[in-house]
């Protein structure tokens, strides 16, 4: 480990990130971007993400979009929230957290964890800007997950 957190850590938030930052992009709701980039791009994000992040995000998205094909969607959580919007960034460390929540939890593999927070009830929960869901603390949003309640 060097620095604050774990390197794997780390590149999970890059990875988590750069699907917030694609969605947004595309506007299309995360799990499309999750599902469209697939477990091979999904896993090849998160394996060169200190590569990647040290690249313009705008490239490095640009390039997984046009792989995975993805297409213009019509969800736009940016433009219908009332509030401050969260940065990419911001998303990408509330997902980063479930998903090691979940990994931990289920003993399985992080990119497994990460399919299953992206196409969960929660994901929607988290991208509703207008709502105080994705600020909450962290083990309350996993327990979410866990339960199937938003308490």
């Amino acid at each position: 480990m060097t620095g604050r957190e774990d390197r794997k850590e780390n590149d999970l938030f890059f990875t988590c990130s750069l699907i917030e930052y694609i969605a947004r992009r595309t506007k299309n709701k995360r799990s499309v971007v999750v599902n469209s980039l697939g477990r091979v791009l999904i896993e090849k994000i998160y394996d060169l993400a200190d590569v990647y992040h040290s690249d313009n995000i705008d490239a490095v998205s640009e390039d997984f979009i046009e792989k995975a094909g993805i297409t213009n969607g019509n969800f736009d959580n940016v433009s219908a929230a009332r509030y401050a919007v969260p940065s990419h960034w911001d998303i990408g460390k509330v997902y980063k957290r479930l998903v090691l929540g979940i990994a931990r939890e289920k003993k399985i593999s992080v990119v497994d964890a990460l399919f299953e927070a992206y196409n969960s009830f929660v994901s929607e929960k988290i991208d509703n800007y207008n709502s105080s869901f994705y600020y909450d603390a962290p083990q309350n949003i996993l327990n979410a997950y866990i339960y199937g309640i938003i308490e």
